[in-house]
């Protein structure tokens, strides 16, 4: 009975060393780098490669700008559902999940001219 508690103990151990590992491995990427979240962001994520568990740090001026999680269609049109997750602390931080995740500005007109980035984390 006490050899069965200590096998199970070291597997959930060994779960939460990879947990762990696997969170030492996340990324802080900082959005437009050195201009932040703004206009002509789009082409940002151009040549870098992204994971689950890494984290996108959006620095805007929030009297000026949000940022709004979209589907695809928010994307492609510009316009956020009413649904979806809107950040506007202007140091706002995402943790990304695998797959797509979309960002825009919904500030009128702002999308439209680049503030939008699509971010594929593997």
């Amino acid at each position: 009975m006490a050899q069965g508690r200590g096998f199970s103990a070291m597997i959930l151990f060994c779960c939460v060393l990879v947990l762990l590992s696997e969170m030492a491995d996340a990324t802080s990427f900082v959005v437009g780098d050195n201009n932040g979240w703004s206009f002509n962001t789009n082409n940002w994520p151009n040549g870098k490669k992204f994971k689950a568990g890494d984290v996108l740090v959006f620095n805007y001026d929030p009297s000026h700008h949000d940022v709004r999680v979209v589907d695809v269609n928010g994307y492609n049109s510009c316009n956020p559902s009413k649904a979806s997750k809107s950040f506007h602390s202007g140091h706002d931080q995402v943790t990304l999940a695998q797959g797509t995740t979309y960002f825009i500005c919904s500030f009128p007109g702002h999308c439209q001219q680049g503030m939008k980035i699509a971010i594929n984390a593997a």
